[in-house]
């Protein structure tokens, strides 16, 4: 009787710490089978000379010198880095001034939440389509504007060569930032207000508490934001297809949209997966120290 009173906390505790990792099991096997196995597939064709079937000879590394001596993927490269900065940076800060002013207790907040969130619930498609119409010369912004009497008015970014891709990149932000907003409207509401009472007894300027109190608290959830942001950057090919079809020439043809071309268009399997793994090196690149710096910052914080 003794032996199963005291069997029954150890089963209890066993039970306890196995059942999450089941719940979890699915996810593992779903993850390790279509991710990892899928990355593995593709490293090894993009070692091969593949064009319209997966062929599984061995031919080096010659993809990968045809793809870096290929001037339209440095092109896709260039435009991608400045898709990405350019988005990053504009959410960033349009997100957190807007999560700060509504965090003011404004009224409308849910409404005004529920406007800022839409965007997001759009496809890039959907976005790609509105922007192309908003910022075209001929139908959109600049014709309304000339319309009034601004006869010498000119906003033609999607069409001008060294423009176009900030102009894709305005429609990603329209629709990215109502989120970002979301996440420091969060990690805002996080903070005890008894920092705020301190800093205005101190007579510390409101602008200030925001830089040097607020904003340092909020590296972990601005740190959650870039991830998204960076995912997002990277996998871009849906507005860029919908608003510019990688034009005017190729000043905003991105890697996923030079990626899916080889691919589809031009038969060139192999090609394509070089591309592939090079983007999922580069972004490896990035995601890695930051999850090293943002694990050891949790180590730091803990007692």
């Amino acid at each position: 009787m003794m032996v199963v009173t005291s069997f029954r906390p150890w089963l209890r505790r066993v039970i306890t710490n196995v059942t999450p990792w089941s719940a979890l099991l699915p996810m593992f096997i779903i993850t390790l089978g279509c991710y990892l196995c899928a990355t593995l597939w593709t490293l090894r064709i993009s070692l091969s000379t593949s064009r319209s079937f997966p062929k599984y000879d061995f031919a080096g590394i010659s993809q990968y010198q045809r793809l870096f001596d290929n001037d339209r993927w440095f092109d896709a490269v260039g435009n991608l880095f400045l898709f990405g900065v350019t988005l990053i940076v504009c959410s960033i800060v349009i997100g957190f001034v807007l999560a700060a002013l509504i965090d003011q207790k404004i009224r409308a907040e849910s409404l005004l939440r529920t406007i800022f969130l839409y965007p997001y619930a759009m496809s890039f498609v959907a976005t790609g389509l509105v922007w192309q119409w908003i910022l075209d010369p001929e139908n959109g912004i600049e014709h309304s504007v000339r319309q009034l009497g601004f006869s010498q008015f000119v906003f033609d970014w999607i069409v001008t060569q060294d423009k176009s891709i900030y102009a894709v990149a305005m429609a990603a932000i329209w629709q990215v930032s109502g989120v970002v907003m979301a996440l420091m409207l969060s990690g805002l509401r996080g903070i005890d207000h008894e920092i705020w009472h301190a800093a205005r007894i101190e007579g510390i300027p409101t602008w200030r508490t925001y830089v040097s109190i607020i904003l340092p608290m909020l590296k972990p959830t601005i740190a959650t934001v870039f991830i998204l942001l960076l995912t997002s950057v990277v996998k871009v090919f849906d507005v860029v297809v919908s608003m510019t079809q990688g034009g005017p020439g190729t000043a905003t043809d991105v890697p996923a949209k030079f990626i899916m071309d080889h691919l589809f268009s031009r038969a060139n399997l192999a090609l394509a997966s070089a591309g592939a793994m090079t983007l999922f090196i580069f972004v490896m690149a990035v995601l890695v120290p930051l999850w090293y710096w943002q694990t050891s910052q949790n180590a730091k914080g803990k007692p």
